[in-house]
C-alpha cells in the first residue's frame, strides 16, 4: 500500500470514528430532556405559590382538585366568590382549588403576586391556595398548563385556554376528568355534580 492510500485509509477510519462519537453524543442529548419533560400526571409538577415558595403538586395526592386560571380585572372575576363558597363547602371532604393568576387575556391581571393576594383576600376572602402568576398559553406557557391543554397528555379535555377562569377537575388519582369553560359558574349544577361524584 503506497503512502497516498494509507493516508486515505487513516482519514476514512477517523471519519467513521467521528460519526460514531457524534451519534453517541446526539443520543445522550436527545435522551436527557425526555427524562425531564416526561410528565404523566399533574403530580409530576412543581409550582410556586403566591408567597414565592416551591410546592410539589404531589402534596395533593388523594385529593380532588379544581385547577383554575384567574384574573383580578375580568368580567368573570366575581367567580372568586363562588370558588371560595365551594371550597369551604367541600374542603373537609378532600377538595382543593388551585388558583393560577394569568395576564394572558387583555392584560386583565396586571398586578404583582402580593397585590393579587391582597385583592383576593380583601374582596372575596379567598382561603384556597393561590399561586404565582404564570402564562397559560403561547410560547411562555407554564409546563403544567402545557400538560393540561395538549392532546398527547390530555386527550379528552385538551385545547387552548379560552379565557380567564377555565377550570380543570382532577380526581384523587391525578387524572383529568372534566373541564369547564369561563362561563360555567363554580356553583352551577353541572360543576357541583362533577365535584361530588369525584369526591365519592
Amino acid at each position: 500500500m503506497n503512502y497516498a492510500n494509507r493516508i486515505r485509509l487513516i482519514l476514512s477510519v477517523l471519519s467513521v470514528i467521528a460519526l460514531l462519537v457524534a451519534a453517541a453524543s446526539g443520543e445522550n442529548k436527545k435522551g436527557s430532556p425526555k427524562k425531564e419533560t416526561h410528565m404523566t400526571s399533574v403530580y409530576d409538577f412543581k409550582v410556586t405559590d403566591i408567597d414565592g415558595n416551591d410546592v410539589n403538586l404531589a402534596d395533593y395526592k388523594g385529593k380532588v382538585l379544581l385547577i383554575v386560571n384567574v384574573a383580578s380585572k375580568c368580567g368573570f372575576t366575581p367567580q372568586y366568590k363562588g370558588l371560595e363558597n365551594i371550597y369551604r363547602q367541600y374542603k373537609d371532604k378532600g377538595f382543593e382549588i388551585l388558583g393560577f393568576p394569568s395576564n394572558d387575556f387583555m392584560g386583565q391581571e396586571p398586578e404583582t403576586n402580593e397585590q393579587i393576594k391582597s385583592f383576593c383576600q380583601l374582596n372575596y376572602n379567598v382561603s384556597f391556595p393561590m399561586f404565582a402568576k404564570i402564562s397559560v398559553k403561547g410560547r411562555d406557557i407554564h409546563p403544567l398548563y402545557k400538560f393540561l391543554t395538549e392532546k398527547s397528555t390530555d386527550p379528552n379535555f385538551s385545547g387552548g385556554i379560552t379565557w380567564n377562569f377555565n377550570k380543570f377537575l382532577i380526581d384523587r388519582k391525578g387524572n383529568i376528568i372534566n373541564r369547564f369553560g369561563s362561563r360555567a359558574e363554580p356553583q352551577n349544577t353541572e360543576t357541583i355534580k362533577a365535584i361530588e361524584d369525584a369526591l365519592k
